[in-house]
């Protein structure tokens, strides 16, 4: 039912000009405000304006290997230090402030967002935080000497803020969604720890792709391997929105890394410690000039690497990519709402390979009644017990 807040109840001043801004201010705030909430609609901004497009990949200008060059901030980072590495790059080249997320120095458990002015914070902040927490920042108020490291789901909220080129420069990850906070205590608990007991806590990092380790207060380290902390606990408690994301590799940034896993004769990675490697993907031009700049200047290594490797590396992104239709259709029959993903060809893919999505879709809509939801109003049931042939 619509309220007095709809277009109907403001009449003409609920309409567009032939700008497309609402004649109404409030409207045109609400609009531009849902436009770019990432839980409503997520757009690929650069289709149609990057050099190369790539069906999964995305739009990109080039794609590198990459790692920091500094020993220390490689073996800081998640996966060779790249994001760090940019971010010290931008404070100590430019003169910018750069924005990422680090331990809260209350609560080592929690994540808090902060503007990083030195090296030392910087290094203080590397490797990835398996939890909740806000990095978005206000862009429209920002320079274009600042830098902002988020997920891509913040990231295209961002984006759509302000046009390519302006704002911040806008680093990503690529991300297979953010684990609940209750998920952290779990891992400490089931390896002989007290959450309350925690003075310092790493997901990742020091190695890679480096090992879950909390400092207790009475010296004790509790630690174990990434595969299995994330494959165990913290992966699973991933919410249905991270789940059904199809901007997993962050199509809004200018620049995007993630890791470039090593992987075995059937495809899968292999988590064995190594020095760490990122795949690092320009999708502007203005995120070309930051890398090479980067490199000239020292701070990080880039060497050519193929799609095919970057997306062997992969599996579990392409995968979600390539079977997304699946998870969006059995979350509409859940009578739950989705996501619009506009310019990421998620109908395309989808006709591709219908038995998968198909599959996909049984599977999710198991994995959705798992957690306690049911076929919208049980008027469905019947049509997929037909399409069954039950």
């Amino acid at each position: 039912m619509r309220t007095s807040g709809s277009r109907a109840a403001y009449g003409d001043a609920g309409r567009s000009d032939a700008s497309g801004r609402h004649r109404n201010p409030f409207l045109h705030r609400r609009h531009h405000f849902q436009e770019g909430l990432p839980g409503v609609t997520v757009r690929s901004p650069f289709r149609g304006a990057a050099a190369h497009r790539h069906p999964i990949l995305g739009p990109y200008e080039a794609v590198w290997r990459a790692n920091a060059c500094d020993a220390e901030t490689r073996h800081a980072g998640s996966s060779g230090g790249v994001l760090t590495a940019l971010s010290i790059w931008n404070l100590e080249s430019r003169g910018g402030e750069s924005h990422t997320v680090a331990p809260s120095s209350r609560e080592p458990r929690r994540a808090v967002p902060v503007s990083l002015m030195s090296k030392e914070q910087a290094l203080a902040s590397a490797s990835s935080r398996y939890a909740p927490v806000a990095a978005a920042r206000d862009v429209t108020a920002m320079s274009g000497q600042e830098a902002v490291v988020s997920k891509p789901c913040e990231t295209a909220s961002m984006r759509a803020m302000v046009d390519e080129g302006a704002g911040p420069l806008l680093l990503s990850f690529f991300c297979a969604g953010t684990p609940n906070q209750t998920a952290t205590d779990d891992v400490i608990t089931r390896l002989g720890g007290e959450p309350e007991d925690v003075v310092k806590l790493r997901y990742r990092g020091m190695g890679w792709p480096g090992k879950f380790s909390a400092a207790l207060s009475d010296g004790a380290v509790v630690e174990t391997e990434y595969d299995d902390s994330w494959g165990r606990t913290l992966g699973p408690s991933v919410p249905w929105r991270c789940r059904t994301c199809g901007d997993g590799m962050g199509e809004s940034a200018d620049l995007v890394a993630g890791d470039l896993w090593e992987t075995d004769e059937r495809g899968y990675p292999l988590f064995e410690e190594l020095e760490g490697y990122s795949v690092l993907i320009a999708r502007t031009q203005r995120g070309v000039e930051a890398a090479r700049a980067a490199a000239a200047a020292g701070y990080i290594q880039l060497e050519p690497v193929s799609v095919e490797e970057v997306l062997a590396a992969q599996p579990a992104q392409v995968a979600r990519r390539e079977r997304l239709m699946g998870r969006l259709v059995a979350t509409v029959l859940m009578g739950l709402p989705i996501t619009r993903y506009q310019g990421f060809g998620v109908l395309r893919e989808s006709g591709k390979r219908p038995r998968a999505i198909y599959k996909e879709a049984l599977g999710a809509a198991a994995r959705l009644r798992a957690r306690g939801y049911d076929w919208a109003g049980g008027r469905v049931r019947p049509v997929l017990s037909k399409l069954r042939g039950r």
